[in-house]
């Protein structure tokens, strides 16, 4: 079977992402019998000033996409998105914009305990933020979360209240934007090939193909 990696950058409070998300796990389902996926959630913040306890989200966010008005226009458009994959978005119920950081610890530390355990705590992150209004910047949502997906509640609990891994992650949030990441999600392929967006479903099933045949046959001229 062919094979490929996906290091995928975003953010969890990232509605396009979410929507990214679902619509990368259609994608995975429907060449699963072809081609084998890996997938790396890697780190991104869309507001990493944000203080640790957040800030009003919906004040924030209208604020940033130019009046309440954009913002629902908005929301109406993903929540149409959302709803052709699954995703029950509730805009309303999030009171909360938090700073992502922890969130990003958390995934860090699931991807050492394998990409499974990773991708439940990314699903479990997105769905608290955007269907059940919960603050993912919240220490003791994050163990819920953690607890939840697999993890050893009371170590998180000890990683999360030091400084842990901070450095790592914000780091790789620089790398990057140096490798010139300025909007999320953004799929980086088998570290050569880069899609960028909340790209459709078939938009992605073929890059995927595309890839997978490229690399085959590359493997084939070394034999």
């Amino acid at each position: 079977m062919k094979h490929i990696t996906i290091d995928l950058v975003s953010d969890v409070v990232c509605p396009w992402c979410y929507l990214g998300k679902a619509r990368l796990d259609l994608a995975v389902a429907e060449i699963q019998d072809e081609i084998g996926v890996d997938i790396n959630w890697r780190p991104y913040q869309l507001n990493p000033d944000y203080p640790p306890e957040g800030v009003d989200h919906q004040v924030a966010l209208a604020a940033k996409l130019g009046g309440k008005d954009n913002m629902d226009r908005a929301h109406a458009q993903l929540k149409q998105l959302g709803a052709e994959v699954g995703i029950a978005f509730d805009f309303k119920a999030i009171k909360v914009g938090p700073n992502t950081l922890d969130a990003h610890r958390l995934l860090h530390w699931a991807a050492t305990e394998g990409r499974e355990i990773q991708n439940r705590v990314a699903a479990a992150l997105f769905k608290a933020n955007f269907e059940e209004g919960r603050n993912v910047g919240d220490p003791a949502v994050l163990l819920d979360i953690a607890e939840q997906s697999g993890l050893d509640r009371p170590v998180i609990a000890a990683l999360l209240a030091g400084d842990a891994d901070k450095e790592s992650v914000r780091g790789e949030i620089d790398a990057a934007r140096q490798m010139g990441v300025n909007g999320v999600p953004f799929f980086i392929i088998d570290q050569q090939y880069a899609v960028s967006g909340a790209q459709p479903t078939e938009v992605l099933v073929n890059a995927f193909r595309e890839i997978a045949a490229a690399k085959a046959e590359e493997l084939q001229k070394l034999n």
